[in-house]
């Protein structure tokens, strides 16, 4: 592929997937905090920069690069506790910090360890189970209403947008474990907290965070089965299935979650 023919490319793919998010986000924006949670949890970042990888990559690349997203999901549902039970009392700044060094430390191991598929499942269970029970006390506070600024959707397209850029122009350098890696980083959930705190405050960004790691289980679902089925159905199919999973996954999640505490509604303005 020629220079010129790669930028169209690559601006083709960020614009694609930053329209994917403005619709993604608006319909957040309107629902509770479980809903937005869900939809927010829905492979809007990742999801688009496999399928874009899927063009450059055959489905053996596709499947380790699955089997190190699935695994470094645990650091993302590490970042969420850390971000909602540090909002509580302290700044936007020092929250996300913190959030944030814990999900590097976290990447920084897997991308240490070798990981068989069963490893990463054992690994992944013990670390969302505790980080499920552990966030439970912070998702129940009522969200004030919210007043949206013109900038809000865009800024969260654009980091969405830069990530796909950054994901899709290293990979032909990082190789599969390191792509798979930065396709999960949680740039959905960091631009939430960013627009979120300064107006709403932490405990109630917190609440939809925390209601997140119920929705990263999805994604880990939809992770674990793009790894399984990519190399025998092909990267259409397998990606096809994945997408699929993580939707159900989370529709289980909130018929279940709304069936027994409610959602906290995200007020409109």
């Amino acid at each position: 592929m020629s220079p010129d023919a790669f930028w169209v490319s690559l601006l083709v793919k960020m614009a694609v997937t930053a329209a994917f998010v403005i619709v993604a986000t608006k319909a957040a924006e309107r629902a509770g905090a479980l809903v937005g949670a869900m939809i927010a949890t829905l492979p809007i970042a990742a999801g688009p920069s496999y399928v874009f990888l899927a063009f450059d990559h055959d489905a053996a690349f596709l499947a380790e690069g699955a089997l190190a997203s699935f695994t470094v999901n645990a650091a993302t549902a590490v970042f969420a506790l850390v971000y909602a039970a540090l909002a509580q009392r302290r700044s936007l700044t020092v929250s996300l910090a913190a959030a944030l060094i814990a999900w590097v430390a976290i990447a920084s191991f897997v991308r240490a360890m070798t990981w068989t598929t069963l490893g990463a499942i054992a690994f992944s269970v013990v670390v969302f189970a505790f980080c499920v029970a552990a966030g439970n006390r912070f998702r129940h506070v009522p969200m004030p209403p919210v007043r949206r600024r013109w900038y809000d959707v865009p800024l969260r397209a654009a980091m969405v947008a830069v990530l796909v850029a950054v994901v899709i122009g290293l990979s032909r350098h990082l190789g599969p474990a390191v792509t798979g890696i930065l396709a999960v980083y949680p740039i959905v959930l960091t631009s939430l907290i960013l627009i979120l705190h300064p107006r709403v405050g932490g405990p109630a960004t917190a609440a939809i965070i925390a209601h997140t790691i119920l929705g990263l289980v999805g994604f880990s679902l939809c992770c674990l089965t793009a790894r399984l089925l990519i190399v025998p159905l092909g990267a259409p199919l397998g990606l096809s299935v994945a997408l699929a999973v993580s939707v159900v996954a989370n529709l289980a999640i909130w018929a279940v979650r709304r069936r027994s505490v409610g959602a906290v509604p995200i007020a409109d303005s």
